[in-house]
């Protein structure tokens, strides 16, 4: 049970990193969409005529918003909260949690005694 288990974790883990690949490509088929949707319009016909311009237009506004949003969670900390969250759910990090306070603890009572001394 317990091999089967580790590749079962090593499978999620697998998967887990593959989705933020395909979120890539589901970002670029959603923009495809709204191309789409744009086509008939001035700048949709714009956009399509000049795709050897536009694209690489669109590539940098990507990175662009992609870095300002970054910045603005950066700046909120959400991502670091998220974590932090995640961490204390987590009962094997909670438990080497505290076994670092413990060790801690153990080292300023050390230290103290060694002062007095």
């Amino acid at each position: 049970m317990k091999k089967n288990k580790a590749t079962l974790v090593r499978w999620k883990i697998y998967v887990d990193r593959a989705r933020m690949y395909v979120s890539y490509v589901q970002f670029l088929m959603i923009v495809l969409v709204l191309l789409e949707s744009y086509k008939g319009t001035k700048l949709g016909q714009w956009i399509f005529d000049n795709t050897l311009i536009s694209i690489p237009i669109i590539f940098v506004l990507f990175i662009a918003l992609s870095i300002v949003v970054g910045k603005i969670d950066t700046i909120l900390g959400l991502r670091q909260e998220e974590l932090r969250n995640h961490f204390e759910a987590n009962p094997v990090i909670k438990e080497i949690q505290e076994d670092l306070k413990e060790i801690k603890n153990q080292l300023n009572k050390e230290n103290n005694m060694i002062k007095k001394l």
